[in-house]
């Protein structure tokens, strides 16, 4: 009795160990129909079930989207889904266990599809690929699956990776060998790019890039190799047009010129930490207003038990702001534009404070100069509040709020108080350690809420009808 206990127990520990861990057999799930909805959809786009399509996901985002080809030969947006959960930070997985979700270029091949999942039903993205391979990295069956809990997958709704499922078989039964996911830290954009500029893996992130921006001019999918250590794209002998060509280039150069200029206008670096990953902003909603949290529940298929995701990753990640040699100045937890403001300002503060100070002539002889509006004081850290420090002044004129004290109005919205209170003056310097304003976690809730019950925001109900 003793060694069935312990075979038992040995088992539930290689279940939880990685996202996925059975061999792949077949079961009644792998008929999953698709949607009408996404049917009717298809034939709006000019799309059917068989055509090839791309998958693309966003860490950052949170979100997952398919591209179909169309019968001109091109891909478009079919649908964009928002990501139910994934674990780790914004960055390669790297070893087994790290719960790291993998970034690259990968293929979804017919025998890499699981309609016998734990996790409802999944297919493998078949890490490690030959780049992973070629930096040593560790690791195996790192899934994209439902049942919305991750331990280094891409995890659904039960409802959503059904009908992803259903499209990916589709696309292989017509033909296609092979479906490419494409798995990135966040769309490559300028203002991502510039933000994220410092981080250590921006070299990697950047060459991602080139196979997005392929993708994006070309509306088709690249070829992928590895050459030198690095992802090489189009280099199967294929000929590729060269007014395509010209258009990367320029695309290229054009997200560079506005990297640029957004570092030229005072854009942070920043550095996001998450707890354990993140979830799409939905899905918090809905998990608010309904009072349960299904991040913290156990979701049983036969007599597995597979709820493995954190509750403590649920408010977003910590925004460190660095300055030019990556050192922190300051620290606002989870991203928004109200904490962009909050940030830019701390840069803005640092820069005004480079300029030298031309004082106005007093308006009486007896007046003291007023203080630099940039000689201010970041907010200090207490958990669920954050205060901020007035300047102190001895001019008999009020004086004029500077852009950084302006900025330090957002703090309520991050869970602070605005309330100030009585300080000795401070020099004009931000601190070099970091200063952090943190949201005071949401409440414990019931853990009876099934993933079917969660459904995307209406705003994906209907998907663009061009991308």
């Amino acid at each position: 009795m003793a060694v069935r206990h312990f075979a038992l127990a040995a088992l539930l520990g290689l279940s939880l160990a990685a996202c996925e861990e059975e061999r792949y057999r077949g079961s009644a799930r792998h008929n999953i129909p698709i949607p009408s909805a996404t049917y009717t959809l298809m034939s709006e786009k000019g799309m059917s079930k068989s055509q090839p399509i791309v998958i693309r996901s966003y860490k950052k985002e949170s979100e997952l989207e398919v591209w179909k080809k169309r019968a001109d030969g091109k891909y478009a947006l079919l649908k964009t889904y928002p990501m139910c959960r994934w674990s780790g930070q914004l960055g390669p997985k790297v070893r087994e266990g790290d719960r790291m979700a993998p970034e690259g270029f990968y293929a979804i091949a017919p025998a890499q599809m699981n309609p016998n999942s734990s996790y409802y039903v999944s297919f493998n993205m078949g890490y490690p690929n030959a780049y992973d391979r070629a930096h040593g990295r560790t690791g195996a069956h790192l899934m994209v699956h439902g049942a919305c809990s991750s331990a280094g997958c891409y995890s659904m709704t039960d409802d959503q990776i059904g009908e992803i499922y259903a499209l990916v078989r589709e696309a292989q039964n017509g033909g296609q060998r092979a479906v490419q996911m494409q798995a990135y830290p966040f769309r490559m954009t300028p203002e991502n790019l510039a933000k994220h500029r410092l981080d250590p893996n921006i070299a990697f992130w950047k060459n991602l890039k080139e196979g997005s921006d392929y993708f994006e001019v070309a509306k088709d999918e690249p070829s992928v190799s590895v050459v030198g250590g690095r992802y090489a794209f189009n280099r199967d002998g294929s000929q590729i047009d060269s007014s395509i060509s010209q258009a990367i280039a320029q695309k290229r150069q054009q997200d560079e010129i506005q990297v640029a200029a957004l570092v030229s206008k005072g854009t942070p670096a920043v550095k996001l930490i998450y707890d354990d990953g993140d979830q799409h902003s939905s899905f918090k909603r809905q998990l608010a207003q309904s009072g349960a949290d299904s991040m913290n529940r156990s979701v049983a298929w036969g007599s597995r038990d597979v709820g493995i995701s954190r509750v403590d990753s649920l408010i977003g990640p910590r925004v460190v702001v660095l300055d030019d040699k990556g050192r922190t100045k300051a620290t606002v937890r989870a991203e928004s534009a109200e904490n962009d403001a909050v940030l830019a300002a701390v840069s803005s503060a640092q820069a005004e404070e480079a300029k030298p100070v031309v004082a106005a002539a007093p308006a009486k002889p007896a007046a003291a100069k007023p203080a630099s509006d940039a000689a201010t004081q970041v907010a200090k850290a207490t958990p669920g509040a954050a205060t901020a420090a007035p300047i102190q002044t001895a001019s008999a004129e009020p004086a004029q709020p500077s852009f950084y004290q302006r900025a330090l109005s957002f703090v309520p919205l991050l869970g602070g108080s605005s309330e100030s209170k009585e300080q000795a003056p401070i020099a004009s310097t931000v601190p070099e350690t970091p200063q952090t304003v943190t949201a005071p976690l949401p409440p414990r809730r019931s853990s009876t809420l099934r993933t079917s019950q969660l459904q995307p925001d209406a705003a994906y109900a209907s998907q663009p009808t061009t991308r």
